[in-house]
């Protein structure tokens, strides 16, 4: 790996959100060549934006376009995740856009030799928990559109923040016909049916939990990842309230 490409990033990435200020990504980037140089960059600035963290990330991101396409994984700050419902008045955002999705809960903890071993099929035993959550998808780069990917996946895969809606238990449904309608303040809501675009949630758990035991370390009992969105990406500004629910699921409401 090219170790200065990725001091570079995540130097412009840390200054970028303490001064709260997006930094221009055009100058970078060709800097990165390899997700491997992405995710490196997500650590060094998660080490220096807070070195007393847990040594595995206790809430993550993990999605993709398709199943056919290479999933992507991102560790999420415990300063952003807010319980249901949450007040994010506080935090800065350069951009507010809203993904609805189900978050899962691992019931036991996970080793590396045990994320080896799933399946999608024998990987839907592990989760204890579902709850509805809302991201705020944010950027520290200027001109998200323009972003190449892999900048985008070294700031985090663009996350902002995240709001999780009261846990119940995980049951295997027909994820074909779930509903979803979200309300962004005073717009009028929009729902949405079976619209993830891996089918199930749960479908990830294989790759997002060898990606997050790749170090050799043991993924917690109780650790959440949110499994991508079922709406698309909603704009919002600050002062919406913001509500998702999920038939036969719960729903989450956030306030920006």
């Amino acid at each position: 790996m090219n170790t200065a490409a990725i001091q570079t990033v995540a130097q412009a990435l840390i200054t970028a959100r303490r001064e709260r200020t997006p930094c221009d990504a055009q100058p970078l980037a060709g800097l990165l060549q390899t997700p491997q140089e992405a995710y490196a960059v997500q650590a060094a600035v998660a080490q220096a934006l807070d070195s007393a963290g847990p040594a595995v990330a206790r809430h993550w991101k993990s999605g993709g376009p398709s199943r056919d396409a290479t999933l992507t994984h991102a560790p999420l700050p415990a300063s952003g995740v807010r319980a249901s419902p949450a007040d994010m008045r506080d935090l800065h955002f350069n951009l507010r856009l809203i993904e609805a999705e189900i978050a899962l809960r691992l019931g036991q903890a996970v080793t590396p030799a045990q994320a080896a071993a799933l399946t999608p099929e024998n990987a839907t035993a592990l989760p204890d928990g579902m709850a509805v959550s809302i991201e705020v998808v944010d950027s520290r780069w200027q001109g998200l559109p323009r972003v190449p990917p892999l900048l985008k996946l070294a700031d985090l895969q663009v996350h902002g923040a995240l709001a999780l809606g009261a846990w119940v238990p995980f049951v295997a449904r027909d994820w074909s016909a779930q509903t979803c309608e979200v309300t962004v303040g005073p717009q009028a809501p929009q729902s949405f049916t079976g619209t993830h675009s891996l089918g199930d949630p749960a479908w990830l758990l294989p790759t997002w939990l060898r990606h997050a035991t790749r170090d050799g370390q043991t993924v917690p009992a109780g650790t959440v990842v949110t499994t991508g969105t079922w709406c698309g990406m909603l704009k919002a500004a600050a002062g919406d309230q913001v509500i998702a629910r999920f038939d036969g699921v719960g729903e989450v409401t956030v306030q920006l």
